[in-house]
């Protein structure tokens, strides 16, 4: 299955789900520094997601048949969004939101080494070259030789280290979830997919959260405006791009939700008044080059 040539108007739509899913991370970040733990934030918007999703799914009479292998497929999926959440929410909570983003922002190459594993899809050419370039220019924008520096604190580097280790585990999941989605569900309707992923990964973080000892809310009204911020903006990105990937191709595309980081970066400019440094701009727009040349392409 080839992926399909990108409209104007579809790269658009790309664009918005990488800023909608930044802006999640800011919110996510903002909310746990207020109180809410990992897999209350997890359980908060897969379950609210769930509830909108599949309302609309019951009031557009969406079809709700599927194959067993289809079923199966999805429960797979659910599983390794709850795992890719949680693991990506840990790396946020650890290190900065770009750092954690920009390991986390390798899931095209782990999409197109399970893709290969499991199905044999051959990625393109383009897609090869486009990486490496897409990475070196994430890492010169969100400056990780600053996070990596040898003079950094042990107990600091340690930190650091898990978060990165949690953010590339999140995106080996999620690699997996790109290819299953293409391959195995694709011609499923993706507001059901949305809602039945997104119905058990909040039923698993219910279930996380009672061994570990409940749940654990905001502790101010900021907290629930992050809450309620990461929930609406990931509901929003993640339906929009279960229902748009599939029909683009995710293998050739997904490379294209790599300005995801550079996005988190511009906001916490705009919006926290971080300065961003020359070389930082530098590698902000190799990305955007090196991501338009690649959506813009000819097939």
């Amino acid at each position: 299955m080839q992926p399909a040539s990108l409209s104007p108007r579809a790269f658009v739509l790309l664009l918005l789900v990488a800023c909608l899913f930044a802006a999640n991370h800011v919110a996510a970040r903002f909310a746990m520094d207020h109180g809410v733990d990992v897999v209350t934030a997890v359980a908060g918007r897969s379950l609210v997601t769930a509830a909108v999703v599949a309302l609309i799914v019951i009031a557009y009479r969406v079809p709700r048949a599927m194959t067993r292998r289809q079923a199966g497929a999805m429960g797979l999926i659910g599983v390794l969004v709850a795992v890719q959440s949680v693991c990506l929410y840990s790396a946020v909570a650890r290190v900065p939101v770009g750092v954690a983003l920009l390991a986390f922002n390798t899931y095209p190459l782990w999409t197109a080494l399970w893709a290969g594993l499991l199905y044999r899809h051959r990625p393109e050419r383009a897609v090869l070259l486009a990486m490496p370039v897409i990475l070196v220019g994430l890492a010169l924008a969100l400056d990780v030789g600053r996070w990596l520096a040898p003079s950094a604190a042990d107990a600091g580097a340690a930190i650091a280290g898990s978060g990165v280790a949690y953010a590339l585990a999140a995106a080996a999941a999620f690699g997996v979830v790109l290819a299953l989605t293409q391959h195995e569900v694709a011609a499923l309707d993706g507001r059901l997919r949305t809602a039945l992923t997104m119905a058990l990964v909040g039923v698993l973080a219910l279930g996380a959260a009672t061994a570990t000892g409940g749940l654990r809310g905001p502790a101010d009204a900021a907290g629930w405006w992050g809450l309620t911020a990461l929930t609406l903006l990931y509901g929003t990105a993640f339906t929009l791009m279960f229902t748009l990937l599939p029909r683009l191709g995710v293998v050739g595309n997904s490379p294209i939700l790599n300005v995801e980081p550079v996005a988190a970066l511009l906001l916490a400019w705009a919006l926290l008044g971080q300065r961003i440094s020359g070389v930082q701009w530098a590698g902000a727009l190799l990305v955007v080059g090196a991501v338009m040349a690649l959506g813009l392409r000819r097939r």
